[in-house]
């Protein structure tokens, strides 16, 4: 088979988004973060629910922050360009029992890998690389949004989701995280 065919009707399959920006998810408790990926050509919003460490990596990224000693995502990015690879795109894939998947496709030495990957991890990697990020058309987009707070990462404003963040890590208490057996 043509690769380049093969490449295309892959294409077809999904839908390119951009990182619309981060919210919290209102309606839990305590609230979560939630990358917010948006159509590019279009305007339906996929919300995914991620870690407030992941969140953090993400609003580092969109407010082109540095920090003082590299992240877990910076990290993976000098590793994979370090031996030769490079991050072509990534792919939210699937979602099964509310839980979202992803795919890290790497070029190295005109090979592609595809490597299974958290959505989280995949958009972080993705911004640092500066690498399309797509949506399979199976995955809905139509999910409601309405309960989700903006955190005040737009394109045409100063304000920083990094701080909203910063302030919701700053308020959990080691309860929020549940009770840690160390015998499990």
């Amino acid at each position: 088979m043509d690769e380049s065919k093969n490449t295309h009707n892959r294409e077809v399959t999904m839908v390119q988004v951009q990182v619309l920006g981060l919210a919290m998810d209102v309606t839990q408790d305590p609230t979560s973060p939630v990358i917010m990926l948006k159509e590019v050509n279009g305007t339906s919003v996929l919300p995914i629910w991620v870690g407030p460490a992941e969140a953090t990596a993400i609003a580092v990224q969109l407010e082109s922050k540095e920090m003082s000693r590299p992240l877990t995502h910076d990290l993976l990015k000098t590793v994979i360009e370090g031996m030769g690879g490079e991050v072509v795109k990534v792919i939210v894939t699937d979602l099964q029992e509310d839980t979202f998947y992803a795919r890290i496709f790497i070029k190295h030495q005109n090979e592609l890998f595809s490597i299974d990957a958290r959505p989280s991890d995949s958009v972080a990697l993705a911004l640092r690389t500066d690498s399309p990020i797509y949506v399979h058309k199976d995955v809905s987009m139509d999910l409601d949004i309405s309960q989700f707070q903006k955190m005040e990462i737009e394109d045409d404003k100063e304000e920083s989701g990094a701080s909203d963040i910063q302030e919701y890590l700053s308020n959990l208490e080691p309860e929020d995280f549940g009770k840690i057996d160390p015998d499990d």
